[in-house]
């Protein structure tokens, strides 16, 4: 979740591209604020706990020199927010500056260690182990290369690493193990970062850093290493076609707000899977005997809209899984003759990635579904898929969902092919309704605009929302109860309907506002059951329904009318858009920040 960037570079000073690559980095959330600097031999640190933006005018990071530099955004796992515990974190000379994304599991072993040897630690991070370690090392006359590797081979855990040194004031050390790390190069210098939009504006030319591997950049570059042997690693770097604007707002007040009105281009890019990985994937799909769908948060609601649409168009059972959750519940039982299919926005979650390590452990077909060329889980996976929804910065997620979901639907339809599941004409009208798909949202986006607004003023001060649907539309129905949830903190429920009367009728009463999703389909009939059960109790109903659904608008105290024609298997895609932006409305209604929603980030990639 923390923020990473460094920088050797010709021109300019370092601190400025620090400063601005960290504020690039925000979406990934973080508590604190650090950066540090070598000129002429002496290093300079500032750090401390708060806004980016606060951390810099107060501490006057922007005077700090220097033309090599790094900088982090700390997200507390170990020690509360404070300056002490900000990175960058120092040795006992403070002539090493590191700074860390990650867990490192045996850290209370090394520090009695090194306590036992003299060293007094300023901070209560995990953090602070790895440059006393290093110092230690280079006690037995190494250079700062050797002592590196040395002590990442005695760390347990995650981390992404990078290092600098006034032993070696022109170079930066780098390392990762299953925390992201990219390294990117220009004509103006050599760069690392936690993802690739911080370094956009500097290059395009990018190379992933792979688990258990090192890097030393010097300003003409970097070389590779493997931590385990010191293997050097040939890698050619890779052309990133996102624009630096791309990563930018572009006008809109948040990114959450951007990335929501660009779905219908990001579901037109995830249309143009390459056909020959898509086949692929649905071949080791029809092959297992077990298919797991593994994901977690927004992912995983992706996921429970995939089963049900696997389920519908190809015949084929599958089972969605928490990735948390996957080991302790199937973890025992796959085998060779499983699949488990993984989807993964950053393909870095560290929780997915547990769950796949154990699944490859015993031999199953481990696929993927990412948004990270590059990633671990592309590099882990059989096979992978890329969603096409570009990069996404605002915390809650919007593109993600609806390009996972388009992803699933075209490998089921692929699958209904392959397997003789549907006739030739249903085929090719289930293909001419996915390519008009985009174009729904784009139609829904720009209709639903201002009753929307309206609808957000009418419920703002709720202080509580249920939401309800039944078949496919339980996904989406639990997919918008998260967005409200995340970003407006008001309490939130999604059941499937069906299963209201098990419990969440019991807290329905006069005022209480209930959101049904209801697309026309077979669960259509059902639904208008449900909504009578809880109006007859004194809920205010909002649904949202196929334009002219005359029995839902009459029953609706609210309604939102989505395009007609949208198959139900495919709703959740569409029904999603204006679910996501009465959210961000009713957010930003609230005075609150929806692109940093407190406590939560945007990678989960440490446990």
């Amino acid at each position: 979740m923390c923020g990473i960037f460094g920088c050797i570079i010709r021109e300019g000073e370092a601190v400025k591209l620090i400063t601005d690559g960290l504020k690039r980095l925000e979406y990934r959330g973080y508590d604190s604020t650090g950066v540090a600097t070598i000129q002429n031999g002496q290093m300079s640190i500032r750090k401390d706990k708060g806004r980016i933006e606060e951390v810099v005018s107060n501490l006057r990071i922007l005077d700090m020199e220097g033309q090599i530099g790094l900088g982090h955004t700390r997200w507390a796992t170990h020690g509360a927010p404070s300056m002490e515990n900000a990175h960058p974190h120092t040795d006992s000379n403070e002539s090493i500056a590191l700074i860390h994304n990650g867990v490192i599991e045996n850290y209370l072993e090394l520090k009695d260690e090194l306590l036992e040897k003299g060293h007094i630690f300023k901070s209560r991070t995990d953090t602070e182990v790895i440059p006393h370690l290093i110092e230690e090392e280079m006690k037995n006359d190494i250079g700062l290369q050797e002592a590196m590797l040395r002590v990442l081979r005695r760390l347990r855990g995650s981390y992404a690493l990078v290092v600098l040194s006034t032993h070696e004031p022109d170079r930066i050390f780098v390392a990762r193990n299953e925390s992201p790390l990219v390294l990117g190069i220009s004509d103006n210098g050599t760069f690392c970062a936690s993802d690739v939009p911080a370094l956009l504006p500097y290059t395009n030319q990018v190379t992933y850093l792979r688990n258990g591997e090192m890097a030393v950049m010097e300003i003409d570059g970097y070389q590779i290493l493997k931590i385990s042997d010191e293997t050097r690693v040939g890698r050619e770097t890779q052309e990133i076609t996102w624009s630096p604007e791309m990563a930018e707002k572009q006008g809109y007040k948040h990114y959450m707000l951007k990335e929501i009105y660009e779905q219908p281009n990001s579901l037109k890019d995830g249309l143009r899977l390459q056909e020959r990985y898509l086949d692929l994937l649905t071949q080791f799909l029809d092959r297992g005997k077990e298919v797991f769908l593994v994901a977690a948060g927004t992912s995983f609601h992706s996921c429970l809209a995939g089963s049900y649409i696997l389920s519908k168009i190809a015949r084929i059972t599958s089972i969605p899984v928490v990735s948390s959750e996957f080991m302790e519940r199937y973890g025992s039982t796959v085998g060779i003759d499983s699949v488990v299919l993984t989807v993964s926005q950053s393909g870095e979650t560290y929780d997915t990635l547990k769950a796949i390590d154990q699944a490859r452990m015993r031999a199953a077909t481990v696929l993927g579904i990412t948004n990270t060329v590059g990633s671990t889980l592309t590099r882990v996976s059989r096979a992978y898929l890329i969603q096409q929804s570009g990069p996404e910065i605002g915390v809650a997620a919007t593109k993600t969902f609806t390009s996972q979901v388009l992803v699933l639907a075209q490998m089921a339809l692929r699958l209904a092919k392959s397997r003789g599941k549907l006739s030739q004409d249903e085929l090719d009208e289930l293909d001419e309704k996915l390519q008009k798909v985009p174009d729904w949202v784009e139609e829904s986006l720009e209709k639903l605009a201002d009753p929307i607004e309206k609808l957000a003023e009418s419920i703002m001060d709720e202080e509580l929302f249920v939401f309800l649907g039944r078949g496919i539309s339980s996904a989406t129905a639990l997919e918008a109860r998260l967005k409200v949830l995340e970003i407006t903190y008001v309490p939130s429920l999604a059941y499937p309907a069906g299963e209201s009367k098990h419990g969440p009728i019991s807290i329905i009463e006069d005022g209480v506002t209930c959101v049904f999703v209801c697309p026309q389909g077979e669960t259509r009939p059902h639904i208008v059951g449900s909504i009578m059960e809880m109006k007859s109790r004194g809920a205010r109903i909002i649904s949202i329904c196929e334009e002219g659904d005359s029995d839902i608008i009459r029953l609706s105290d609210q309604v939102i009318e989505m395009p007609k024609g949208i198959p139900e298997v495919l709703s959740p895609i569409v029904y999603i858009a204006p679910m996501q932006l009465l959210a961000y409305k009713l957010a930003v209604m609230k005075g609150l920040d929806p692109d940093m929603p407190r406590n939560l980030a945007k990678s989960v990639t440490v446990p």
